[in-house]
């Protein structure tokens, strides 16, 4: 199934629409108590067809990605009712997505379900392409299925309620869909203010980065080849992410993928000739725009124990990264030694003079 990917700023319009075709009752919404407090009251006053539904709140934030939250949505879902009939509407960041839509993908064997994500981050990345599940034993996303919504409703009218660091990790999936584009759009990119970019022009940008995964997704929806480009930047940058998570001070995904994004072309330069000076303007913008990552050598261990567990590898001893050449040229599967990822880690360490 191909998902319908609606951009609009008239969420409330499309999502009656949806909502109203055919049978898909009963309808349940699943929301994080973020989401439930400064979204859903406006968004409800203005899409009737939302009053009806079930509300399913989960805590806020990835921590809570996991197993125990999963177990309480099928419990409200079975409790109030669902059929294979139903209809499941995820509202919310890359959290809710993965999570309700890893839900409805098993509930009785699969449920209907639409996304419309709140963040910048759900918008670009996590809602979009059929990968579902949760957080498992210390690692990302460890379980999980393909599974594509019917409709994603992409819309930048949510942003206004987000703090700055919110967009700010969307905002690095962009950069990282722009490197896989071309040097024009890595320029287009990293030559504006985040902080400045307006409602209209960031759901143009939106639908731009988008079309970048939905047409690599379209070719290779279950990532047997291709699609793992869409992962440059994530074998350093899940393994940042876990750290931070196991550390006691989680950091949001795309600060991690930013992080890891200089992990890759460093090793890209490394490996394939990518060009210096696109690896330090963006280690500057990097530095820049986003915190330090404090670890020292002593943490590498662990970091590449982190990568060792990347579900990209076909063996635990094979790391495997996507590298690039130049911007929009492409090596997938590349795998890399632990010496030449602990040299990275150096040069990642000066260039980002921690």
């Amino acid at each position: 199934m191909s998902q319908q990917l609606i951009f609009t700023n008239d969420v409330a319009l499309q999502l009656d629409y949806l909502i109203t075709q055919g049978d898909k009752k009963p309808t349940f919404v699943i929301a994080d108590t973020n989401t439930a407090a400064l979204v859903l009251p406006s968004l409800t006053s203005e899409c009737k067809s939302l009053s009806d539904a079930r509300l399913i709140t989960i805590n806020a934030g990835d921590t809570n990605k996991t197993l125990d939250s999963l177990a309480q949505v099928w419990k409200e879902l079975s409790d109030n009712g669902a059929t294979r009939s139903s209809l499941i509407i995820n509202i919310g960041g890359g959290m809710v997505t993965d999570l309700g839509a890893f839900a409805a993908s098993t509930f009785k064997r699969g449920v209907r379900f639409i996304n419309v994500p709140t963040t910048l981050l759900g918008a670009v990345d996590a809602s979009v392409g059929g990968k579902t599940g949760i957080n498992f034993n210390g690692l990302k996303n460890e379980i999980g299925v393909f599974r594509e919504a019917e409709s994603v409703i992409i819309s930048s009218c949510f942003f206004g309620t987000l703090p700055l660091d919110e967009l700010k990790s969307g905002y690095a999936e962009m950069l990282k869909h722009g490197f896989l584009t071309s040097a024009t759009e890595v320029n287009s990119l990293i030559e504006r203010n985040i902080a400045e970019i307006g409602s209209e022009l960031m759901l143009q940008l939106l639908e731009r980065s988008v079309k970048v995964k939905q047409d690599i997704v379209e070719i290779d929806p279950t990532e047997k080849g291709l699609r793992r480009a869409l992962n440059l930047g994530h074998t350093a940058g899940h393994a940042f992410e876990s750290n931070a998570m196991a550390s006691g001070q989680p950091i949001p995904h795309g600060f991690a993928v930013a992080h890891g994004l200089i992990i890759a072309l460093i090793l890209s330069h490394m490996r394939l000739g990518f060009e210096t000076s696109w690896l330090y303007k963006t280690a500057h913008w990097v530095e820049t725009n986003y915190p330090k990552l404090h670890f020292t050598c002593d943490d590498y261990p662990t970091l590449l124990d982190y990568m060792a567990h990347d579900k990209k590898n076909k063996r635990p001893d094979q790391i495997s990264f996507t590298l690039l050449s130049a911007p929009g040229e492409i090596h997938c599967g590349q795998i890399v030694g632990h010496n030449d990822i602990t040299a990275a880690l150096d040069i990642y360490r000066d260039l980002m003079h921690i």
